[in-house]
């Protein structure tokens, strides 16, 4: 960035950036750039706008441009910033996990629900599949009487998880994190005893083309799902009889298209279907499965 740190204000940098970002095709780029400008700054919230008037340490605006670049290289403003929100969450992220989406808000939130409807409230939740954590989390964080186990096949995913269950705070005693493939990754003790799974598995069909800042830098392991895009699925809905509760539920995020099939797979597993819950569009997003 062309402009002197000494002789400019955090406004004149965020305009500056705002239309670097623009330029480079980033559709919400005054947005993006206040992201950036709060992280290099500390300014956020409330703060920004009396931040704007003030100039930025040297040091401040190397990492700013150090940001920067990395933003308009393509790589997503999450992995930039380190960090994303998910409901109240503040949640290290890095390209070995998922960016937390407004989707898995709502898987989210329907666990924390299937959990508060039991009598009495709470139980055990697994969120199979965690990447950052972020549904286990909110559930414990929502949920006081939640017990809740984080697993990952991914030892980088799992190391992230359990960077961000460091900052959960008191809720953070009542979760665990192993590692391993779906239910390898639970202790035998637990059979019979989940109260709800809930995960968002890779279900992008191996065929399946994805925007550039998703296929470039999100980890393939978590996306795809096979030819169909429900190998993951499978997996979980097959075995959930095993490892269910009496009334224990599986909470599935998957795509519209995917719902009748994954419907028959959990039938045939011996699961009633519960509900099929839409998403903030208003399309089909989260298989809601009983045992019978």
């Amino acid at each position: 960035m062309s402009l002197a740190a000494q002789k400019v204000t955090w406004g004149d940098v965020a305009k500056d950036a705002a239309r670097q970002l623009g330029a480079a095709g980033v559709a919400d780029a005054e947005a993006q750039a206040r992201r950036l400008v709060e992280q290099a700054s500390g300014y956020e919230g409330g703060e920004y706008y009396v931040g704007l008037t003030r100039g930025p340490a040297r040091r401040q605006m190397a990492y700013l441009d150090s940001m920067l670049a990395r933003r308009l290289a393509g790589e997503p403003l999450q992995y930039v910033l380190g960090r994303w929100g998910f409901r109240g969450l503040d949640l290290m992220v890095s390209p070995a996990v998922l960016i937390p989406r407004p989707e898995t808000e709502i898987l989210a939130g329907l666990a924390v629900a299937e959990l508060a409807r039991r009598d009495p409230p709470g139980g055990l939740m697994v969120d199979m599949g965690t990447g950052s954590g972020a549904v286990g989390l909110a559930v414990a964080a929502e949920c006081d009487a939640a017990r809740v186990v984080l697993t990952d096949v991914s030892a980088e995913a799992l190391a992230v998880a359990r960077a961000n269950l460091a900052g959960l705070g008191r809720a953070a005693v009542r979760v665990s994190a192993c590692q391993g493939s779906w239910y390898e990754a639970l202790p035998e003790s637990m059979e019979g005893t989940v109260d709800v799974v809930a995960s968002n598995p890779p279900y992008v069909r191996d065929d399946e083309a994805l925007p550039s800042d998703v296929a470039d830098w999100e980890p393939v392991m978590a996306l795809r799902g096979g030819a169909d895009g429900l190998d993951g699925a499978r997996r979980i809905l097959a075995d959930a009889g095993h490892w269910l509760s009496p009334e224990g539920s599986v909470l599935l995020e998957l795509a519209p298209d995917q719902m009748e099939a994954a419907a028959s797979i959990a039938q045939a597993g011996g699961l009633a279907v519960e509900a099929v819950h839409p998403d903030l569009a208003g399309r089909d997003r989260v298989l809601h499965c009983r045992r019978s």
